[in-house]
């Protein structure tokens, strides 16, 4: 069977009586790989997998509720920006029953940045305790991403120092060194010990499993051009996570935007490493996300008209991203200056077409 006639019967199957629920009318949606999900004629079989690549779209009346409107620091038909607490902000959207689709975001990594406001996750005493703050804000996240929804946390890892303050003048250290870190405190000797890689990212991602989150990948963002570590006796670290986590086994998910064309033309699925130079954070956010992160997030995980939420917005880079492709977005920050920031890029953005309703 042909693609034009098999992506033909795709969308006879969504727009019939069938309880796959509607697609974007303009988009072709995604391809399953195997002729198993294919009943005769083309159509989809009816089966949790199949059923997962409709899921149902959330109405722009609900995106747009009037006490979202309110409360929010900038909007429009596509962005809603937050200023303010995580937890609250989160328990506003499940309180009017916001659904979104994806989740990606970089929450503040362990005693890397002092972002100078009270209440900020990332500066808690012990690793551990920083840990149990990230997955209470995604359990808070649950309600609000659909059963069909993906998770996507990029996190990096952290060194117990146990050396004290921070005394060089090195300027591109500054942000990371500021002043009395966690880290340099002196540790209990067993998991903060002084030299000890914390392995604070799978530590995290075994604590989401331990939560009933389903693991799927644990991509690694491999840095060409990063900052080099002034360290004697081990490697220069140049690599983050970016976990990729599911509620149920069953979801959206569509390779073909984001994967790669094989030897005989079938769209593979992308690879788990991704090289991404990173981004050098060239405006007031100093640990920016690079928008080329976030691609496959995204254009994988989000259906047309679908909704991404990041809660660790800082410059807002997966809201710019999402809007640049007719996607919705929903995001939070503590720091009142990167939701201006934020805004202040999306506000001129003027996506292609219109957004369907």
């Amino acid at each position: 069977m042909d693609y034009e006639r098999y992506s033909e019967g795709l969308i006879d199957y969504a727009l019939g009586s069938s309880p796959l629920g509607q697609p974007a009318p303009e988009t072709v949606p995604p391809i399953p790989p195997g002729r198993a999900s294919r009943a005769p004629a083309g159509k989809l079989k009816d089966t949790p997998a199949n059923r997962a690549l409709f899921p149902k779209v959330t109405p722009q009346e609900k995106f747009h509720a009037q006490s979202l409107l309110e409360d929010a620091y900038y909007s429009d038909d596509y962005s809603l920006l937050f200023h303010g607490d995580v937890s609250e902000k989160l328990q506003l959207l499940a309180n009017e029953g916001v659904k979104v689709d994806c989740i990606v975001t970089s929450p503040p990594f362990y005693g890397q940045r002092d972002y100078g406001v009270d209440g900020q996750i990332g500066l808690e005493p012990h690793p551990g305790d920083f840990i149990a703050s990230l997955v209470e804000v995604f359990e808070l996240c649950r309600p609000l991403l659909k059963d069909t929804g993906s998770l996507w946390v990029n996190l990096g890892d952290t060194y117990w120092s146990g050396k004290g303050a921070h005394k060089s003048a090195e300027s591109k250290q500054g942000a990371r060194r500021f002043g009395l870190r966690p880290q340099d405190l002196p540790g209990d000797g067993k998991w903060t010990r002084p030299k000890q890689l914390l392995l604070i990212p799978h530590r995290f991602a075994i604590a989401m499993q331990d939560a009933g989150w389903l693991i799927r990948n644990d991509n690694v963002w491999v840095k060409p051009n990063p900052i080099p570590d002034q360290q004697r006796d081990r490697c220069s670290v140049s690599h983050e996570y970016v976990f990729h986590m599911t509620k149920n086994r069953w979801y959206y998910y569509s390779q073909e935007p984001v994967g790669h064309k094989g030897k005989n033309g079938t769209v593979l699925p992308p690879l788990d490493t991704w090289v991404v130079p990173p981004s050098r954070g060239n405006g007031a956010h100093r640990a920016a996300f690079s928008e080329e992160l976030v691609r496959v997030p995204i254009l994988g995980s989000t259906p047309p008209r679908g909704i991404v939420l990041d809660p660790f917005l800082g410059s807002g880079t997966s809201a710019i991203f999402a809007k640049r492709h007719r996607l919705r977005s929903i995001g939070i920050d503590l720091n009142e200056g990167y939701c201006l920031e934020a805004a202040r890029a999306l506000a001129p953005l003027e996506p292609p077409g219109c957004l369907s309703t």
